[in-house]
């Protein structure tokens, strides 16, 4: 095919470099797994009423070093929206309810247009993608205040009235907002904790 002053050539180059390739995907997946690991070692301490609600904030600031150590290696919109994505679908296959892929798409849609704005090179960009990224828990726990009878009723066969009883005390109007809230600032703590663990890292990428 006759590409006329190599413009159709430069055009072509740079969109199969914005493309997510065979090594963006390695690095979602490999990062997809360490995630999840902490993730559910931070959803473990749910047999404790307070962290049935409070477990999405531990597992925010536990996954603070791999995770900004992941965004550091993103580079191509669309690697934080697959990661968020995945993380809602294994929610959903889990059975943690449909809202959790909306939600969860949404918070990386985001996240992937905050670190894009950022240039991929700064670290104040990250920690707000990352802070956004966090929140897509929050799909998962609607069912908590949303189909509130339903949920317990599960979670009575399975953990007691006296675990439900306890839990009930906090699932309040005011409790979600508070949640999310706490979720954003674990997330700057994680994310925070992350940069100053992979600082050569961070210094040698070039990211300010």
């Amino acid at each position: 095919m006759e590409i006329k002053g190599g413009g159709g050539f430069i055009m072509s180059n740079k969109a199969t470099k914005s493309r997510l390739g065979i090594k963006e995907l390695v690095n979602i997946g490999i990062f997809a797994a360490v995630y999840f690991v902490i993730f559910f070692i931070a959803a473990s301490t749910g047999v404790v009423p307070i962290m049935t609600v409070l477990y999405p904030v531990l597992s925010a600031i536990l996954a603070g070093i791999p995770m900004i150590l992941f965004l550091a290696k993103v580079n191509k919109f669309g690697m934080l929206t697959l990661l968020c994505l995945l993380s809602g679908l294994i929610n959903f296959a889990m059975g943690f309810g449909l809202q959790s892929i909306p939600v969860a798409l949404l918070c990386g849609l985001v996240a992937d247009l905050i670190l894009k704005a950022g240039g991929y090179k700064s670290f104040r960009y990250m920690l707000f993608a990352y802070i956004v990224f966090s929140e897509w828990v929050v799909g998962t726990m609607l069912p908590m205040w949303i189909m509130t009878e339903s949920y317990f009723e599960i979670a009575r066969r399975t953990q007691g009235q006296e675990f439900v009883d306890q839990t009930l005390k906090l699932i309040t109007g005011w409790m979600l907002p508070v949640v999310i809230i706490l979720i954003a600032i674990g997330a700057a703590i994680g994310a925070l904790i992350g940069k100053r663990v992979l600082l050569k890292h961070f210094k040698r990428a070039g990211i300010a």
